[in-house]
């Protein structure tokens, strides 16, 4: 009888390890599954809540997207120079140029997407030569244009974002220039773009 006992208790011991062996084995195939989707869960997680880099620039909401009429009278510009807000119907050819436009015109460049580098005059000609050299590399979607109410001898402006500098720093220029070109709030292709310097002033684009 004590025979019959010992090999029933060795028999359920086996039996209980086979059990406790099945489920240790299907305790592995789950984990196998569910720690790479556990890790595949977190990478995404921690990507899509990564920190983002702030823009370069300093940020202004525009405060209109309105065209008005030559010469009309609107609110004050939150920038200088203005980032966005009331502008002419009709934008400035890209392009690089020694003269002035009116904000107004310019504007309408930025809202297009275009970056506005604007320089005053006691900026130093080897600087100005190196911001069109700037300009010229991208070739499109740039004006270039002296404006003596600049805060600092250069200012680079894209729609909502500026970056005044008291001195040429290009790394900091070619920098915003990449961030925010084409990103304005319409996507029209520009074309026509020249160094006008010393030439007569083109006729403008036409509107959208």
């Amino acid at each position: 009888m004590n025979e019959y006992l010992e090999k029933k208790q060795v028999r359920d011991q086996e039996i209980e390890r086979s059990i406790q062996g099945k489920r240790l084995r299907k305790f592995l195939k789950r984990l196998v599954i569910i720690v790479p989707v556990a890790l595949l869960l977190y990478w995404l997680f921690t990507l899509v809540n990564k920190p983002q880099a702030p823009l370069p620039g300093q940020y202004f909401q525009a405060q209109s997207r309105d065209h008005i009429a030559i010469g009309a009278t609107h609110g004050e510009y939150n920038s200088n120079p203005p980032t966005g807000g009331w502008h002419y119907e009709t934008p400035v050819q890209t392009g690089i140029y020694d003269q002035e436009f009116l904000d107004e015109q310019v504007v309408h460049n930025l809202e297009h997407g275009h970056i506005w580098i604007a320089y005053r005059s006691d900026l130093p000609r080897g600087d100005i030569d190196a911001l069109a050299e700037i300009a010229k590399s991208y070739s499109s979607k740039i004006i270039m244009t002296l404006r003596p109410n600049n805060p600092t001898v250069i200012s680079v402006v894209a729609w909502e974002y500026l970056l005044n500098l008291d001195s040429l720093e290009k790394g900091r220029v070619e920098s915003f220039i990449k961030a925010h070109r084409g990103k304005g709030p319409e996507l029209v292709p520009d074309f026509g773009f020249e160094d006008f310097r010393g030439k007569l002033t083109p006729t403008p684009n036409p509107s959208p």
